[in-house]
């Protein structure tokens, strides 16, 4: 018994062991689970404060990012509004500039409603002139039965005879009238064109007030003392030798006291000679090296003074939006003459005689202004360029984007090419008006002399010429013809071909006037 529950309770021992074992197994299980369940439980609250700090951060995130759009759209809004109203007032201003254009256009189409009248009475005019030419014929035909009629009778001469010699007779007869009536239409015609002409011209030189030609080929400069004049010679003279060699200029040192003169036919040249000899005399420092540095900042100095001279013609012509070349261009001709003229102050002369008289014909004078000031434009490039200003001008004008209006008007101003357009003839009329006015340009007296001489001798080639007198200083030839030898026909025949061989065989500044007279006097005496 006590053998066999040995074994047996050893067994349930063991049994009771590994139950205890079993139960703290599953208790350490447990315990490992509870922990296990903690730490879950934890880090599923650590998860949820996460969770919500990052909702709260995702709120405030879209709340800013919602203000920065209400921001932004508001920012936008603005501007749209602020670009609607521009374009609403740019609108309204092409809206006004077209119902402007379309007052101009209404004005020129009753302009030219009235053009369409006088042209209209002017071909009613030439219908009744042309019924009393076929009645003046008729009357011929029945004057030409009755002299066939006649001349057979008292004659004996045969009918082709008398039709032969009528028929020379008649066209004799028509061919005076036809040229009476042709100079009478003419003359009606210049009458008017030219009293319009001549109104558009007197506005236009009333309202320009500009100076008297200046210009020379000496400049005189002032100095501070007479001692200076030893100091610009310098020892032996290297001073005044290194100076006219610099800059190409003459230097004349004379007894004129406090004065030295400058002497040069190139104006730019002689404008940098001057400012050189200027701040020279101002430093008080001369000998050659000085002179060569000053003379090359002068020119520079003269260089900008063009450019500064070409903007203020664009700002006092009103002109704006040009090329810089062709501004450093017109600058230039702040320096230039022709005939004693200064060319730069001739242009912005002559854009604002175009201008004006444009106005007057009811046109834009903006184009006919640009024309007009860079009419000479090719003046400056002269001695660089072989051809006449005018192409050269056109050519620089084309290069440099200019419109075609602009580019024909330069090309045209001298007829070198065939004028096509008002712009291009109102361009001519004002470099006339402004060579041609009173004090605008000089010449030498000899060729002054050499020009009226040869006036007077193109008139007096015309046979039929008793006496001619060049007046107005040349601009107005008066030519008197005998009358038995000169019929009023051949009047106008000589005034026109003294016209055409002044236009071909001399050269001068403006228009010259021929007037033809031819009078007739009956004197009787009474006893």
């Amino acid at each position: 018994m006590d053998a066999a529950t040995g074994p047996l309770a050893a067994g349930t021992v063991a049994l009771a062991v590994l139950a205890a074992i079993a139960l703290i197994l599953v208790r350490i299980l447990l315990a490992a689970r509870e922990r296990r369940a903690g730490e879950i439980r934890r880090e599923l609250a650590e998860a949820r404060e996460q969770a919500e700090r990052i909702r709260a951060e995702a709120e405030a995130e879209a709340e800013r990012r919602t203000g920065e759009l209400d921001t932004r759209l508001a920012a936008r809004r603005a501007a749209a509004e602020e670009e609607w109203a521009a374009d609403r007032a740019r609108i309204e201003e092409r809206r006004a500039e077209a119902e402007r254009r379309e007052a101009r256009l209404d004005e020129r189409e009753h302009r030219l409603d009235a053009e369409l009248r006088r042209v209209t009475d002017a071909g009613r005019r030439l219908d009744e002139r042309e019924a009393r030419l076929t009645e003046l014929e008729r009357t011929l035909a029945d004057r030409e039965r009755e002299r066939i009629s006649a001349l057979e009778a008292a004659a004996s001469l045969t009918a082709e005879q008398a039709r032969a010699e009528l028929v020379s007779a008649a066209e004799a007869q028509a061919k005076r009238d036809a040229v009476l009536t042709v100079r009478e239409i003419e003359a009606e015609a210049r009458r008017n064109g030219e009293k319009r002409a001549r109104k558009i011209i007197s506005l236009a030189v009333q309202r320009l007030a500009t100076e008297q030609t200046s210009e020379s080929v000496v400049s005189v400069f002032h100095l501070p003392s007479d001692d200076m004049k030893g100091r610009i010679i310098g020892r032996e003279g290297r001073n005044i030798r290194t100076f006219e060699s610099v800059t190409g200029v003459n230097l004349i040192i004379d007894d004129t006291p406090g004065a030295v003169l400058l002497s040069c036919f190139d104006p730019v040249r002689r404008e940098a000679a001057r400012i050189t000899l200027e701040r020279l005399v101002q430093d008080g420092r001369i000998h050659p090296q000085r002179i060569e540095d000053v003379h090359e900042a002068s020119r520079a100095e003269v260089d900008r003074l063009c450019v500064r001279a070409g903007e203020d013609a664009l700002v006092e012509t009103g002109v704006g939006d040009m090329h810089p070349e062709l501004v450093t261009l017109l600058g230039q001709l702040r320096y230039r003459s022709s005939y004693g003229q200064n060319v730069l102050q001739h242009l912005v002369e002559s854009a604002h005689l175009a201008g004006m008289m444009a106005a007057e014909l009811g046109m834009d004078p903006a184009t006919v202004k640009r024309g007009a000031l860079l009419h000479d434009i090719g003046k400056a490039l002269t001695h660089e360029v072989e051809g006449s200003h005018a192409v050269i001008g056109a050519e620089i004008a084309r290069r440099y984007g200019e419109s075609d209006d602009v580019v024909h008007a330069i090309e045209a101003h001298h007829n070198e090419v065939e004028v096509r357009t008002v712009e291009a003839v109102l361009t001519q009329a004002a470099d006339a008006i402004s060579g041609g006015r009173p004090g605008a340009r000089r010449e030498s007296l000899e060729s002054y002399v050499e020009r009226l001489q040869r006036l007077e001798e193109i008139a007096r080639s015309n046979p039929g010429v008793e006496k001619v007198f060049a007046m107005q200083a040349g601009r107005e030839l008066r030519i008197m013809v005998r009358p038995d030898d000169v019929d009023d026909v051949q009047a106008q025949v000589i005034a026109r071909d003294v016209a055409k061989r002044v236009e071909e065989e001399l050269t001068y500044p403006g228009q010259i006037r021929v007037t033809v007279v031819r009078e007739s006097r009956a004197t009787e005496t009474a006893r």
